[in-house]
């Protein structure tokens, strides 16, 4: 059986900008051949960890069905993600102490400008 906990350990600690907080959960069947694997980690590298688009964490969950599925097994591999919505109001709260602060919005008239429309000519 694949040590699940040290191949993730290899993928993931060299991303982490906090190592130690990177936390492998395995559980197996009595029959050894489902293995559901739990990954997780700091709030702080989620961005390291998913990658643009995504693409980090597919390539580890497709290294560690690879192992599973050479050992025999069938993985399930799933990520805790404390921030599930990149939009939640906590993130943008975070990004608000850098933005710029609001500028008052001032209602001014400005005079109707009545322009007529240039008339067809025919051909």
């Amino acid at each position: 059986m694949p040590d699940y906990n040290a191949l993730i350990s290899f993928l993931l600690k060299p991303l982490l900008a906090h190592p130690e907080a990177l936390r492998v959960d395995f559980e197996s069947n009595n029959k050894s051949d489902r293995v559901w694997i739990r990954v997780a980690f700091d709030p702080e590298d989620r961005g390291r960890i998913f990658g643009k688009g995504g693409r980090t964490i597919q390539a580890v969950r497709t290294v560690v069905m690879t192992a599973a599925e050479e050992a025999g097994h069938t993985a399930r591999f799933e990520v805790f993600d404390p921030n599930p919505n990149a939009n939640s109001d906590d993130y943008q709260s975070r990004n608000a102490e850098h933005s710029e602060p609001e500028r008052q919005q001032v209602q001014v008239e400005r005079p109707r400008i009545n322009i007529e429309k240039p008339k067809r000519r025919e051909i």
